[in-house]
């Protein structure tokens, strides 16, 4: 059942929406870190397939401006180190207020995986494992290209009114992911010099399809930190927990062994 919890953050008091699925006690607790314009309800089924499969604890919650969280002001434009406050500031005192302070597996998801790697970045022994699906590390021409697109089917689409069900401000929610990714402020966002102090063990996994980022991505993150997995996916776009959710599960419980 969703639940909410308040934060103080960014000067304001936000109301964080989240949902823990129930496991074996003593069981691993798998964080899951939506994408750039995800939240709790566009997870649909997969961290309950999840972790009913692999016998886990799962914390599902959507970022501030998300989902049913606090919803972010529209003339409030998101910076370019947003990601980087998620990981700092945002997890760390969802966490604290849940009094969750067990070690995490994270497994995030696009901009989640990236904020799931700067976490694990910057809170080394925090962190059992992680999965990234599709994460970004620097960006890229294709990024850019389909964020370009993304905004024309905003404007001549039903976009906004498929967003609308899963977000109380769609526009909002879409406008911060937006503007901030076609922002030239952060065409030079690069988060490769801080990999390298993650110790815990990786998965990452990319469709060889994914059309928001190429295979350099999840590459780039191995030659950084060496005891990482890669698996690309055929025939996967940039969801791969929604074009081959059996696969992910698979691979996801093949690396649990290992933690």
């Amino acid at each position: 059942m969703t639940a909410f919890v308040t934060l103080d953050w960014d000067g304001r008091r936000v109301g964080i929406e989240h949902v823990f699925i129930d496991g074996p006690a003593g069981a691993p607790l798998l964080v899951f870190l939506h994408e750039g314009l995800g939240s709790v309800a566009m997870w649909k089924d997969f961290p309950q397939r999840l972790c009913t499969a692999l016998g886990l604890r799962g914390l599902v919650y959507s970022r501030p401006g998300y989902g049913r969280s606090t919803a972010r002001p529209l003339d409030a434009p998101l910076a370019p180190d947003f990601m980087h406050r998620q990981a700092h500031d945002v997890l760390p005192a969802l966490l604290q207020a849940l009094q969750i302070h067990e070690p995490l597996v994270l497994l995030g998801h696009s901009d989640g995986g990236s904020i799931a790697l700067l976490y694990a970045a910057r809170f080394p022994q925090a962190v059992r494992g992680a999965v990234v699906m599709a994460p970004h590390i620097v960006v890229e021409d294709l990024s850019i290209t389909s964020i370009e697109a993304a905004r024309q089917a905003w404007a001549t689409t039903d976009l906004p009114q498929k967003l609308a069900r899963y977000h109380d401000d769609a526009e909002s929610t879409f406008r911060g992911w937006n503007d901030i990714w076609l922002s030239p402020a952060f065409r030079g966002w690069d988060i490769r010099g801080e990999l390298s102090t993650i110790s815990c063990p990786l998965l990452a996994l990319q469709g060889v399809d994914d059309e928001y980022g190429t295979l350099a991505q999840i590459r780039g993150i191995a030659q950084q930190v060496p005891q990482t997995q890669l698996l690309e996916l055929p025939a996967c776009g940039h969801s791969p927990h929604r074009d081959q959710p059996e696969a992910v599960i698979e691979a996801v419980g093949s690396f649990m062994k290992l933690l």
